[in-house]
């Protein structure tokens, strides 16, 4: 038997996790009330042949009660209901742009600024965070990625870590991207930019990648470079770093950078955190030429 409360800010997902969960096999119940949830849980584990998974959803829609869950949890564990957590995440800043998208209201708005409700549910839930299992950050998460998660965490069983990184390539003349943990500069390697036929292509090209992956000095640094950020990792973890943004960069971002993130995202893959690649810049020179 499996119970999962599914927490989290209002607009980080968490609709959209129970949802993922109930294909997967969970039987999901969203906002019920916190005084019935002890109750229903007993009913669940002494009916394991009909319920091995239940996902339930907790929020502030639930109001006053909210001061209960604690107590809530604690019969949970006498009642020998054995819970986890799992909060879904994003930045203030990308709640902010989903909810003007959307053009929805925040619970805890009301007639007030958008920010300041998210600011108070951030306060709220901070001691649900707190206690949280499993924390996925979906500021930068497309929905087939966080399928892919929840499936890997609540199916497959496999060890989680709340991190996510990407690796982002840019050029240098349109600016280092501000949200950047690391910044890494590749323009040390020779630049196919000089070469006519080369020119037009970019990093997701074989024939670049071959320039620039047959210099020995270019092997040498991904082979540093990927040693480093396999160090630094789960160091993160343990301090409990839910977003790393590694950032690397050549003059125009389209051509060095470009094989070098797609070679650190390959050489990252297998450990207990999602990896993304996102190339900022890789279209601008296309784009400057055609105006």
């Amino acid at each position: 038997m499996r119970l999962v409360i599914v927490t989290g800010m209002s607009g980080a997902g968490m609709s959209t996790a129970l949802d993922m969960l109930e294909d997967l096999g969970y039987y999901c119940v969203d906002n019920m009330p916190i005084s019935l949830i002890p109750k229903f849980a007993e009913l669940v584990y002494a009916n394991e042949e009909k319920y091995s998974n239940v996902a339930l959803g907790v929020d502030v829609r639930n109001g006053k009660e909210l001061s209960g869950v604690d107590n809530m949890l604690e019969e949970l564990v006498n009642n020998r209901c054995y819970y986890e957590i799992l909060f879904m995440d994003a930045s203030d800043d990308v709640l902010l742009k989903r909810y003007k998208e959307t053009r929805r209201s925040h619970p805890l708005a009301r007639a007030d600024r958008i920010d300041k409700g998210i600011a108070k549910e951030r306060e709220l839930l901070k001691f649900l965070k707190n206690q949280s299992k499993y924390i996925i950050d979906t500021s930068t998460l497309l929905t087939r990625e966080l399928k892919k998660e929840l499936e890997r965490i609540f199916v497959q069983n496999e060890q989680f870590s709340s991190l996510v990184v990407t690796i982002t390539s840019f050029g240098f003349k349109y600016g280092i991207p501000t949200d950047a943990d690391l910044v890494f500069d590749v323009r040390f390697l020779p630049n196919p930019y000089y070469i006519e036929e080369l020119r037009p292509l970019t990093g997701n090209d074989a024939p670049i990648r071959n320039f620039v992956m047959d210099n020995p000095v270019a092997k040498d640094f991904l082979k540093k470079l990927t040693d480093m950020i396999s160090f630094l990792i789960p160091n993160y973890i343990l301090e409990g770093k839910n977003r790393l943004e590694i950032a690397v960069g050549c003059t125009g971002g389209k051509h060095r950078s470009v094989t070098l993130a797609n070679a650190l995202y390959e050489a990252l893959q297998g450990g207990n955190y999602v990896v993304k690649i996102d190339h900022r810049d890789i279209e601008k020179d296309a784009i400057r030429k055609k105006l």
